[in-house]
């Protein structure tokens, strides 16, 4: 018996999958494409539920070690000021490639109103244009802005988290890896969601071939732009490919989950074992008859309200 698609899920994924019936993908390498399409999509997605009227956000400016100016954008509830609290700061997926804060404006004011944890959303620069070391140092430097406006922002520097997904739970990986061979800032712990963290994920599983939403042409796109030449080779830093790490202990736990029919599934597995074995606290959620992002798509399934609940529990608990 082979993978099957949740039926809810694949109810919900069906006018796609039809809309997209005899269309040729985008080549690999084709980025404008993949962008058009996708950002379309996460639009759709981010707008089809109702954003909380109990979440205000605020835009700040963050001007980089390189002199480039990125957007931050801070996610609290009304009236969540006193006593220093929990806080997450977020990067969005987008393959190294595509995706902007704005794009994600809905779901993390959900995120914000169920578990009452403000995030700090980083509108990371993207490859091509700007490659490795560029998103990850701009993801590190959310993180630093945030420790030294904790105070301000009403955020408890030991109740730190970072959180991502798909290439942002790369990112997340990326930063907790950046700060413990820097001496910090604390992390309190990484919440990756389906993350993107092995350059190496390049050739197809036929298995999974049928569901994918993120396919290994898109994935081999995303990393050829973020690392050139150097994708897939020998000389890839974890701090772009965060499993490439030689030594995970020492860092934050982890929260880690991933559907079965994702292409990021193996690496994902072989991320929290890694850790695992090093020492580092893992909760691993692998769940069966899912691909890459079904969750914005299938919303009101049952396992995407398990997932949300998941997430919800441990932004809440931090």
């Amino acid at each position: 018996m082979g993978f099957a698609l949740d039926p809810q899920v694949a109810e919900a994924l069906a006018p796609i999958a039809e809309a997209m019936a005899g269309t040729t993908p985008p080549p690999v390498g084709d980025v404008a494409t993949r962008r058009a399409a996708l950002e379309g999509l996460i639009a759709h997605t981010d707008q089809a539920q109702p954003r909380p009227a109990d979440v205000t956000s605020t835009d700040h400016k963050l001007v980089t070690a390189d002199g480039a100016a990125i957007r931050l954008r801070w996610y609290a509830k009304h009236g969540s000021t006193g006593t220093p609290g929990p806080a997450a700061v977020y990067f969005h997926g987008g393959g190294m490639i595509l995706g902007h804060i704005d794009l994600f404006d809905g779901s993390l004011a959900r995120y914000v109103s169920a578990s009452g944890t403000p995030i700090l959303s980083v509108d990371y620069r993207r490859a091509p244009e700007h490659p490795h070391p560029a998103p990850v140092e701009d993801a590190y430097a959310g993180l630093v802005w945030l420790h030294e406006h904790a105070a301000e922002l009403g955020a408890d520097p030991a109740r730190v988290a970072v959180f991502g997904d798909s290439a942002g739970g790369g990112l997340a990986a990326a930063v907790s890896i950046l700060a413990r061979d820097r001496g910090g800032p604390a992390i309190a712990r990484q919440i990756l969601l389906m993350p993107m963290l092995d350059d190496r994920t390049l050739t197809p599983d036929p298995q999974l071939a049928p569901f994918v939403l993120w396919s290994w042409d898109d994935n081999r796109t995303g990393w050829g732009a973020l690392l050139g030449a150097a994708a897939g080779g020998p000389d890839v830093p974890a701090s772009a490919a965060p499993a490439r790490v030689a030594d995970p202990t020492g860092l934050p736990p982890a929260y880690i989950e991933v559907g079965q029919l994702d292409i990021f599934r193996d690496e994902a597995l072989t991320y929290a074992l890694r850790l695992s074995r090093s020492g580092v606290p893992v909760e691993f959620h692998l769940h069966p008859g899912v691909p890459h992002e079904f969750e914005s798509i299938a919303f009101t399934s049952d396992v995407a309200n398990r997932v949300i609940t998941d997430r919800i529990r441990v932004l809440a608990a931090l």
